[in-house]
This record gives structure tokens, C-alpha cells and sequence, in this order.
């Protein structure tokens, strides 16, 4: 099944057309509880990792594996991100255990789907992980969408901006930040979900500001972003709670080599 968010309620572009230079695209994942394999992309499936391969381990947790958090195979991530030369699956995997200042502890591959070979399964995750650090097993349904900044919005453009957000609240009921500007939910690239002031980090290497990979998001609960057919349904997701119901950013610098990778949380 696919999943549709319906349009803005408003004409974003119209009512505010100084936000439309800065509109990006996103992925909506959609993760919903299923039964993927390797050959799926999906949130907290199984990964298509090479038997010859070792698993992750935490290197703060000696001899504890790391947890498969998403899978995405080129062809679902819509051109949003270019992957490496001849690289076609994403998978990032997460230590969920508690770590010094720090929520989990991420790794980031980039491979060729058809060099894998032989497949490994995970191994299992060790006793007292911590609830909702570690997503069900949920099948993806992306969905490419326009989007706007949030809390990136630069204050000078938001401080000329507040009084018509304003008046189109007032008039129609829809709150910029919340309804009209970044998607929530798990995502990749377009805009982090943040939920307070924005935590770009800038790369160790050349010192420039990363690119937003993705959110891992506890949930899709603002019902404005609701897909159609999602309305008045249960859905059983990938059952995270990261925080107070926060998210995991992942940022990546795109011109180093090997595309170092550092995360970010917040509630």
C-alpha cells in the first residue's frame, strides 16, 4: 500500500513567498509493523549483510552488537540523497544502550546490494536493552514531499514574517511551524525534525556544515501529516521512544572521504 500525505491546506508558496527558495524534498518512510526481509528496505528488518563480513560492535560496550534501525535501497530513496559511486543500499545500524552524553551510538554503510553474497543474520541483541531504543520490524512506504524550514527558519526572516503567520492562524486555524513547514515522522534529507533550536554540526575534517541523511523519529503523531489512508486507522509503527517521544538526526559531510557521519537528538 502506498501512503499519501494530503496537500498543505494553504498555498504555502502563495500566502509566504519568501520561504520558496528555501523548499527541499523529503522521504516520508511511513514505517509500518510488517514482515520484511534483506531484500526490503525498511525500518528495525533485517539487513542485507555480507556473511564474510563482521557485525558491528559498540566500542563502548565491548563484544555488544549493533541494532539494524534502516535499510534503503536506492531505488526508495527518490533522488532525494546521491548515493556513492556504485553503492545502491544505505544501512544504518545504532548501539541502543545507554552512552555517555549521548542517546545511541550510530554507524553508517554504504554498499553494492549485489556484491553481498551470502547473507548474516544479526545476532541477537543483549539482555536490558533499553525500551523503544530498537524499532519493530516495519515495511517503508516512500513518499516524496515538499517541505519548509521550521526552527531553521533564519530569525530575521522569521521576525518579518511572524505577523502574517499570525493572521493566517487566526483565519484559517493552521500554525506555520507545526502544519505548514517540516514533515515530521522518520525521514531522509529535507530538514531535521527538530523540536527546539537547530544542532547543524559542522565536519571534523573540513570543518563545513554536514548534510541532513536522515530521522529516526519515535512517531508521525501530528495529525495534519496524516496519509490518506492512515485516517481512522490504527497503525501499528515501529514502536520507538527515543527521549520524550524525540528523534535521532543523522548528518553527513558529502565531500570528505567515506562520508564521515555524527548525530544529533532531540525531543
Amino acid at each position: 500500500m502506498t501512503r499519501r500525505t494530503p496537500p498543505r491546506p494553504v498555498d504555502v508558496e502563495q500566502l509566504f513567498p519568501e520561504v520558496a527558495p528555501l523548499r527541499r524534498q523529503t522521504v516520508r518512510l511511513h514505517p509500518r509493523a510488517g514482515r520484511p526481509s534483506w531484500r526490503d528496505s525498511s525500518v528495525g528488518g533485517p539487513l542485507r549483510w555480507p556473511d564474510r563480513e563482521p557485525w558491528p560492535l559498540c566500542p563502548e560496550h565491548r563484544g555488544s552488537p549493533m541494532a539494524p534501525i534502516v535499510q534503503l535501497y536506492v531505488a526508495d530513496a527518490l533522488g532525494v540523497v546521491e548515493f556513492p559511486p556504485a553503492c545502491d543500499l544505505l544501512q544504518v545500524l545504532w548501539c541502543p544502550r545507554a552512552h555517555d552524553g549521548r542517546w545511541v551510538l550510530p554507524e553508517v554503510r554504504w554498499r553494492a546490494a549485489g556484491a553481498v553474497g551470502t547473507v548474516r543474520e544479526a545476532p541477537p541483541l543483549p539482555a536490558g536493552t533499553p525500551y523503544g531504543h530498537v524499532p519493530k520490524p516495519c515495511v517503508v512506504h516512500p513518499e516524496l514531499i515538499a517541505e519548509y524550514p521550521s526552527w531553521d527558519l533564519p530569525y530575521p526572516l522569521w521576525d518579518a514574517l511572524e505577523p502574517r503567520f499570525a493572521q493566517v492562524e487566526a483565519e484559517t486555524g493552521w500554525d506555520y511551524q507545526y502544519h505548514l513547514s517540516t514533515a515530521p515522522g522518520t525521514k531522509l534529507g529535507g530538514y531535521p525534525g527538530w523540536g527546539q533550536d537547530p544542532q547543524w554540526p559542522d565536519c571534523s575534517g573540513c570543518g563545513k556544515p554536514m548534510d541532513h541523511l536522515l530521522t529516526v523519529a519515535s512517531s508521525e503523531a501530528d495529525s495534519a501529516w496524516t496519509p490518506f489512508e492512515d485516517e481512522g486507522v490504527r497503525c501499528e509503527s515501529a514502536d520507538l521512544m527515543l527521549g520524550d517521544m524525540g528523534g535521532i538526526y543523522l548528518f553527513e559531510c558529502r565531500t570528505c572521504p567515506g562520508r564521515p557521519v555524527k548525530d544529533r537528538f532531540g525531543s
